[in-house]
């Protein structure tokens, strides 16, 4: 899921190297746009969460050097390496315990339930399922992680205080921090 086609995963396992070794994990890599207009997007965040724009400078760099030697993209394309925001993919198994009690929208590879999205609060992991409480539903709906081809926060007030009370606390802990 942090990559979506084979070409996509071919770059993640080149590159999760390369982003461990700076510090970062890859969240999500996506390879868009056609031959002649291709666009890299990294997104990517240290081991407590954090990605501000010297880190994506950082990462933006280590990776260059690796995609400059091995050369495994075909034409031009431009690289853009950002945090995952605040409405983030989740993509890992570890995004939905890390995210728990905040509401996700998840789409399926086939249909579970009579439906292939989802919509509800995150109430944990089970095994290799997420479990989700549903709109509407009474019971909690555990989702194979491996069915999920998409999955990301839905932007709401929650969601925008905790991101507000993170930077609040990265900024009290650094007040020389003042970029994302």
């Amino acid at each position: 899921m942090r990559g979506k086609t084979a070409e996509d995963r071919s770059l993640v396992e080149i590159l999760d190297p390369v982003a461990e070794a700076a510090g970062y994990e890859i969240v999500r890599l996506r390879l868009m746009g056609s031959d002649h207009a291709r666009r890299l997007q990294i997104m990517a965040e240290t081991a407590d969460g954090e990605m501000n724009v010297e880190d994506c400078a950082k990462l933006s760099r280590a990776v260059s050097e690796i995609l400059d030697a091995a050369d495994p993209i075909k034409g031009e394309y431009t690289l853009e390496v950002s945090s995952p925001g605040v409405d983030r993919p989740l993509t890992r198994l570890k995004d939905f315990v890390t995210y728990e009690g905040f509401e996700a929208r998840i789409e399926l590879d086939r249909v579970a339930e009579g439906r292939k999205r989802f919509r509800g609060l995150l109430v944990g992991v089970e095994d290799d399922n997420v479990a989700i409480d549903l709109d509407g539903e009474e019971e909690t709906a555990l989702v194979p992680f491996a069915w999920i081809i998409e999955a990301k926060l839905v932007l709401n007030d929650k969601l925008m205080k905790r991101g507000a009370d993170e930077r609040a606390q990265r900024i009290a802990a650094d007040p020389q921090q003042t970029s994302e």
